[in-house]
């Protein structure tokens, strides 16, 4: 009956230990899960950061790009208007010089 009593004891406290075990590797297992959360929270706000600085660039640059087109097509209509108005002038002389005018 002592010795039953005795393996009894030896159960429990091996339950004990097992169960103390158990507790520790779920400790540690949250603890892991933890900081790979983070990780991963901080991989996919730096890899958002990126993508957004992107953007934000791209959109700078095309709103550049339409900035420079927009003067360079109001340069372009300037330079028209000078040209028609130097062709219509050289007309007029061309013709003053073939009528004797000049």
């Amino acid at each position: 009956m002592k010795e039953r009593i005795q393996q009894v004891v030896e159960l429990e406290k091996e339950a004990q230990a097992v169960n103390e075990a158990a507790a520790q590797e779920a400790e540690q297992l949250l603890i892991q899960a933890e900081k790979e959360a983070r990780a991963l929270l901080e991989k996919n706000r730096a890899d958002a950061q990126v993508e957004a600085r992107a953007l934000v660039s791209r959109t700078s640059v095309d709103a550049e790009s339409e900035r420079v087109l927009a003067t360079a097509e109001e340069s372009s209509k300037q330079s028209e208007a000078l040209a028609m108005s130097n062709f219509e002038r050289a007309v007029a002389y061309v013709l003053n010089r073939v009528m004797g005018k000049e």
